[in-house]
Order: structure tokens, then sequence, then C-alpha cells
């Protein structure tokens, strides 16, 4: 689908006195349609990307963008449409020809070997390497290699021992020894660190200076902004939009990618506020783990959503941990309507109508080789054995459709593969998983973390749902608007100590963060059991 907003021709969009019209693309993408069984992944796709740009590609999860890089990097071949590289039509077959053209890629996750040293991998891919090699002239030169790119390492250190960020750098250095044309990063800075993030930008910069065309591939929107030249968007398969990223703000973005205005992002409604919090389910009071949280007090109601805030390091995820009995507390008390309980495992957890949805859905929360269906009752799967200890498909299967429909997952059944799903809909079978426990308080981790903005709103939705029918929810948030925008009161907390909870008109983001970074000083423990209830 091409709109009047389409990939613009060489020049288009340049400011009047600008230079002249640019050259022509140095990979073309051009009507590529890609299908998988019933699902039409890519539909007519057009794509330009030019020397000395950083291009953004932005849309869903589901839009399209895996398989475009997919086809782009050799791994996929579309079934129609064509790739030019310098205006030659080429057939990548596999990742090795896409490297001989000039394309190569970095993910989230780097793909170093961790038992060879840096040097070893940045030049493992060279076909033209003699039989023996000349160790120090390889050293010398992966030290130059780094060291364009403002990177110091250790090019005789094993790659065990590195950061997520010099690994990529690693994976970059490696992408210019073989005289890359396009680099694609594909959702790089999902698991690294502020200030990891400003070194990889610098980088990024560098390569766009050198003449390399650089495709950006990220869900965080301030991040497309900060970086990209043009921005494209996909939505559902299909070319929404090209434009210079001069002429794009914030709203007209999520437009494209989600089809409608989003006028409330966060999805919650104005009469969210005035619904009726219902008795007490949990009391917390001073719990703590040796060494790592201490002091933590707070209540929690039918149908409310407790919010827990804090910066990198404050301890939030252990506190639901403790919770859940991964990792239970060592002091402190925590009541269940009215009675103390020791929760000292997971199982125990459940037992007490408790659920926790993990931060990270891949290796802790789902199991990816499995279908949606043994995903959504693995917690519970003693309910659909029959009496001989086998698992009744039949019952297990109408089961997550159920779920599917009701969380309105993006597949063919519940048979389908979790893994082949995309990352949001990935999210809605975990929550389909715990949902299926009946729990009555639910620990919520980072709920939208790497999912986009339409999925975004969909959990926004889903956890208003879940509080008006009375299920007490307590969600970790990194994302500031999010958390103020989804709860009733806010927790914050600071390197394992909560600093205060604040509610009503009180909950600012200037209140959150002075107390976050401590400007506001630690709560009070005489007034904490008193404000926990608040």
């Amino acid at each position: 689908m091409s709109s009047p907003s389409a990939d613009p021709p060489p020049g288009a969009g340049a400011a009047p006195g600008a230079a002249p019209a640019r050259a022509a693309p140095v990979l073309e993408v051009t009507g590529v349609s890609k299908r998988f069984d019933m699902t039409q992944a890519l539909d007519d796709v057009s794509l330009s990307l030019h020397a000395g740009e950083v291009h953004a590609l932005v849309g869903e999860n589901g839009a399209g963008k895996s398989t475009l890089i997919k086809i782009l990097t050799g791994v996929e071949q579309s079934d129609e449409g064509e790739v030019r590289v310098e205006g030659r039509t080429v057939h990548l077959a596999n990742a090795q020809e896409a490297q001989a053209c000039g394309v190569a890629a970095i993910y989230q996750e780097p793909l170093v070997f961790p038992d060879l040293d840096v040097a070893e991998n940045i030049f493992i891919t060279h076909r033209d390497q003699a039989l023996l090699v000349n160790w120090p002239r390889m050293y010398a030169k992966a030290e130059d290699l780094l060291a364009s790119l403002g990177v110091r390492l250790d090019v005789r250190a094993p790659a065990r021992g590195l950061t997520l960020a010099s690994q990529q750098a690693v994976e970059i250095a490696k992408a210019i020894s073989l005289e890359v044309k396009v680099l694609i990063m594909d959702e790089p800075t999902a698991s690294l660190s502020d200030h990891e993030v400003r070194q990889l930008f610098r980088v990024a910069r560098q390569l766009r200076d050198r003449g390399v065309a650089v495709l950006f591939i990220t869900h965080r929107l301030e991040e497309v902004f900060e970086i990209a030249d043009r921005i494209t968007v996909l939505r559902d398969g299909e070319h929404i939009s090209t434009r210079p990223a001069g002429e794009v703000t914030r709203d007209l973005l999520i437009r494209d990618m989600v089809g409608r205005e989003v006028d409330q992002f966060y999805g919650i409604g104005g009469d969210w506020r005035s619904r009726t919090i219902g008795r007490q389910v949990c009391r917390v009071r001073g719990l703590g783990r040796e060494g790592v949280f201490s002091g933590i007090d707070f209540d929690l109601h039918e149908g409310e959503v407790l919010g827990f805030a804090g910066l990198v390091g404050s301890r939030r995820t252990d506190v639901a941990l403790a919770l859940f009995g991964i990792q239970p507390a060592d002091r402190g008390t925590v009541e269940i309507d009215g009675r103390t309980v020791r929760i000292t495992s997971p199982r125990a957890a459940q037992q007490l109508g408790v659920a926790y949805m993990t931060e990270d859905r891949r290796k802790l929360g789902l199991a990816m080789p499995l279908s949606i269906a043994a995903n959504v009752t693995l917690p519970v799967l003693r309910r659909y054995l029959s009496r001989l200890g086998l698992v009744q498909r039949s019952r297990e299967e109408a089961a997550a459709e159920g779920f599917r429909e009701r969380l309105r997952i993006k597949a063919p059944s519940a048979l389908h593969v979790v893994g082949k799903l995309s990352g949001g809909n990935q999210q809605k079978v975990m929550f389909g998983k715990w949902l299926n426990t009946r729990p009555r308080i639910f620990l919520l981790d980072e709920p939208t973390r790497g999912i986009d903005v339409g999925a975004k709103a969909e959990v926004h939705a889903m956890v208003r749902e879940l509080a008006e029918e009375g299920m007490a929810i307590l969600c970790i948030s990194s994302d500031l608007p999010e958390v103020l925008a989804m709860s009733d009161r806010i927790l914050v907390m600071r390197e394992g100590r909560q600093m205060g909870i604040l509610g009503g008109s009180e909950a600012t983001q200037e209140a959150v963060m002075s107390l976050a970074t401590g400007e506001a000083g630690e709560e009070d423990p005489d007034a904490g059991a008193g404000r926990a209830a608040s």
C-alpha cells in the first residue's frame, strides 16, 4: 500500500537552498512480498537506503520489520519484488551473499563466540584468511578498527567477559572490516543502559558520516527522533509512509503505526479514577531480604493498581520475586485476607492466589518452542490430566482458545507455536498463562517492555479491565508516564529502600523522580505503615 507520503524520490523533501538531489540509493527494495502459510508478512513493500543516512524502520510487532530484515540479510527470500544494491539487482540466497554485497546486521543479542578472543570474533567471517594467521597483524588491525569507533577493548581477551555494549561494538567492527555499505541495527538498545545507548548512537553517527547507510529498528520512539534522518513506517506488512524525520511528529508517527489517532496513549479513560477500590487483600510490613532490600510497607486492595517506580538498581523486581517465593524474604510479614502467610516457593504463592509475570518473556516467561495451548496451561497442568496422568489435549486446547479470543491473540489457533508470534502477542500469551491460574493478586513486572505502541495500549486496557473486575495488581514499570497513568498509588524505591508512597494529585513525574533520586529524602519508617494504607 503506497500512501501520498510514500518513499520520496532522491532529493525530495530537501529544504530550499539545500544541497542538490542525493545520489542513487545504495540499497533499494521494490515491490517485495512474502507469505508464510496463511500469513501475508509483507505486501508490495518498497524501501530505499542512501549512503550517509540513518533510516529508522518502525511499526507494531507483526508489521513485517523482521521479515524485511531477513530478506535484506539473505535469511529469507521474497516471493515477489526485487532487491538492488548500488543499482544492481541481486538475489540474496544466504547471509554470506548479503555480506558479499556489503549488507550486515547487528541484533539485540550480539552473535559473538564467547571462547574466541575479540580479534578472532571480528575477523571470523573473512574468507581470505591464509592457512597461517598473521596474529600480530590481526590484533593490530582489530585495535585500529575499534579505535576508529572510539572503543577501547583488549583484543586478545575472550569475548565472554564483554558487556553487551562492547559485544555490539565488536559486531560493528566486524561489519566495518567487511567494508559494509548497509548496516542494519535491529533493536540494538533494548538491553543497554542510558550511557551505553549514548555510546551506540555516537558510533552510528560515525558510520553515517563515513557514508554507511544505517537502517535502525527500535520500539523506542524517542530514539527514532534522536538518531534518524528519515523514518519509514510499516503496518500489517504494508508500507505506510516514509518521511524526513523533521517532518514527523510523535502523534503522526503513532497514527501511522497503529492506524488510528492515539489521543490517550495509555488507554485510560476519564472515569478510570472514579471506580470503587475494594477491601484490603494484602498487607506487607517490614519486608526485606538480607543485602537486597528492606523496609517495604504497603497495602493492596481489590481492584487497585499499585505502581512500583524507581531507577535501575532500585530492587523493585526483587520485591516481586520475594512475594512470589522465587527469592523469599527473610524478614517482615505478609498478610493475605488478614492471615499471616509465608511465601517460600512459587507453588506456595500460586496456592495463595498470587501470580507473577516476569519482565523477560523469552528466557523466563514462555516456552518458545511450544504452542499457545501448552504455555497457557503449563502452571496448572494437573488440571488438564486424565486419571492415567495423560494430558487431555482437547480440554487444554479449549481453555487456550478461550484466552486467545479474550486477549485477541493474533494466531491461527491455540496450537500455533509461541516463538513464531510477534512480541506483543507473546506478551498476551504470558498474560493468559497466569490468568489461567485464576489469581487474586497479579504481580506485573515491566508488562509492556519490548512491545510496540499498539500492543502497549492493548496491555493497558487489559490491566484496567482486570482491575475493574476486582483483581489486585502490583505493576512494576520503568516507563514513568505509564506508571503514572496506570496506578492508583505509586510506591517509589531507591537502592532497595522504600522512599514513599504517592497517590492522587501528589503523584506527579517531578515528585516520583525526586523520591527515586533521593532528593526528597527517605520515608520515615514510622510514617510508612500509615501511608501504606493511604
